[in-house]
């Protein structure tokens, strides 16, 4: 078995930094009309700013694969080129298309040589289970060296153009034109980047950071799916998969817009995240106490307090010094927001050899948790 170390972090967010009263220059207004819980989501969340890989037409400037590539750029300098890679693992939420792998499609772009790919898909997690391939690719001794990404491209996802099409039949159908805040509340919390790490055998420059365990958890043998895209929810809890709707209601049901059961993720988002920090610290003997930068992926400042309250109970509570977070410059970019956070605390200036980081990534989708603990050497 070989360590394993984290020796560059890279980001890249696309365009100009996006404010709160811009957002709808960019994703449009659905039937015309401004959106009501536009304002009360964005107080709750606390994000005052976040990037689009569109412009104000709506039209794509870069895709998934193009952020993820561009991300991952500067790894390389003359002691790594992109001819030493060896294995390259990308997770996202948000891939350009169904088929070839996200992964391929970005190898595609580095047009290097032949490696080893792996694509990890999900919800904000994807970016966690690409990141533990990499480390246990070589931890293994299967490769010296992996590139693991994060990266969302979900603001055309987002376009009101998505939703129009559901509005107007409503409209028709003598409902209320309004979409279901299910689909409206996403629109106003997520946003685009990526972000690259470079995981090797040995340490490397200034500063780098062993991977001393991961640890994952999913609830998805006792939970609903709360978080889903290409498909909608039935009366009993199951999902109907977009296949089996007729093309019709394809667009009649914004089927493949991303959806949330806000009830279930206010339900279980919070418990299950304290009981499974606690299963991953307890299992790894480690204590509050032992870790200096607490970093978690948080989707909104709303769940902030409700988290540290968690916590607390279970006895593993963090000080407000300890605590990490970036969501507020950078936005919720799901799977590349743990990235997005390492990346700016590795680029401070802060840290110090034989410092520890804990890292935390929820996801809702039908409840995954992914913990990942470094120390700075």
């Amino acid at each position: 078995m070989f360590e394993v170390y984290i020796t560059k972090a890279a980001k890249y967010l696309p365009n100009e930094a996006v404010s709160n009263d811009e957002m709808e220059a960019y994703l449009g207004l659905i039937n015309d009309t401004a959106s009501k819980a536009r304002r009360i989501i964005l107080r709750n969340n606390k994000i005052t700013s976040r990037y689009y890989a569109v412009d104000k037409e709506g039209k794509s400037t870069h895709s998934n694969a193009e952020l993820t590539k561009n991300a991952i750029l500067p790894l390389f300098d003359e002691n790594f080129t992109p001819q030493d890679l060896e294995v390259l693992s990308c997770g996202t939420s948000t891939p350009d298309i169904f088929l070839p792998s996200h992964a391929a499609m970005v190898h595609g772009l580095l047009k290097n040589k032949s490696v080893e790919l792996n694509s990890s898909t999900g919800v904000c997690c994807a970016g966690m289970n690409s990141l533990k391939f990499g480390f246990l690719s070589v931890r293994s001794g299967n490769s010296k060296n992996a590139i693991c990404t994060g990266s969302e491209k979900v603001s055309t996802w987002l376009n009101a153009q998505k939703y129009n099409h559901e509005a107007d039949n409503l409209k028709s159908l003598e409902e209320q034109p309004i979409i279901a805040f299910k689909k409206d509340f996403l629109r106003w919390m997520l946003s685009d980047g990526a972000g690259a790490f470079l995981l090797e055998n040995k340490p490397r420059g200034p500063i780098s950071l062993k991977i001393e365990w991961m640890e994952a958890f999913s609830y998805a043998y006792e939970l609903e799916t709360c978080m889903y895209a290409g498909g909608d929810k039935l009366e009993n809890g199951e999902i109907k998969g977009w296949s089996d709707y007729s093309p019709e209601q394809w667009l009649n049901e914004s089927v493949f817009s991303i959806k949330q059961d806000v009830k279930l993720l206010d339900e279980f988002i919070l418990s299950k995240g304290a009981q499974s920090m606690k299963d991953a610290m307890d299992k790894n003997n480690i204590k509050s106490e032992d870790v200096t930068y607490f970093i978690p992926h948080v989707s909104s400042n709303f769940f902030v307090e409700g988290l540290k309250k968690g916590l607390n109970e279970k006895g593993i509570g963090m000080s407000d010094d300890k605590w990490f977070m970036n969501l507020s410059r950078v936005g919720n970019v799901g799977s590349a927001s743990i990235y997005l956070a390492l990346e700016e605390l590795m680029s401070s200036g802060n840290l110090k050899k034989g410092d520890k980081i804990l890292l935390s990534v929820p996801e809702s989708g039908r409840f995954s948790f992914a913990y990942a603990y470094l120390t700075v050497c």
